[in-house]
């Protein structure tokens, strides 16, 4: 078995100048070591030293030399629009949703509950398919990896449920 090329470093923005790509999905962006296939076939090892966040437009640095774009792929999501975006917004967060705001629509993956109950607030909700970006929050690229459910790589401890707030399912 030969070895495979190795992922060692990352360049933010750094895919400009790349000799070839790989597309990605939100959950895909999220590596420390793995295998993956760039898109004209080429396998490789991603071998960086903590758990990262790859955004669109990043580049791996591989040991033979090339970079790799990191692209974010299409995937199913929804589109969600109506009165009081801010508010929708809100209950997207409370629930700790990935979430990409824009001015007149919200972007999220594609979950049956959470379109179930945004239209119960209002919302249309259209599925749609495109790359999902999220916003980053204060703590990550494309990830608010500050308030999680469970253990952090390099965060040393875990928050259990005791957040010092409560999640409501049902509407005030």
């Amino acid at each position: 078995m030969t070895d495979l090329p190795r992922a060692h470093a990352l360049r933010r923005e750094g895919g400009a100048d790349a000799d070839e790509t790989v597309s990605l999905d939100y959950e895909g962006r999220f590596v420390r070591r793995k295998r993956l296939v760039s898109d004209t076939g080429h396998p490789f090892l991603v071998d960086l030293a903590e758990v990262t966040s790859l955004d669109d437009g990043d580049a791996l640095e591989l040991t033979d030399g090339r970079l790799v774009a990191v692209r974010a792929a299409p995937e199913a999501l929804l589109s969600v629009t109506g009165p009081s975006l801010a508010r929708l917004a809100w209950h997207i967060g409370n629930r700790h949703t990935p979430c990409r705001i824009e001015a007149e629509r919200l972007l999220i993956r594609d979950d049956h509950v959470l379109a179930d109950m945004l239209r119960r607030l209002g919302a249309e909700v259209t599925p749609l398919t495109a790359p999902f970006q999220p916003e980053g929050g204060a703590y990550g690229h494309g990830r608010t990896l500050g308030h999680a459910h469970g253990p952090q790589p390099g965060h040393g401890h875990d928050h259990g449920h005791h957040h010092g707030h409560t999640h409501h399912d049902h509407e005030h």
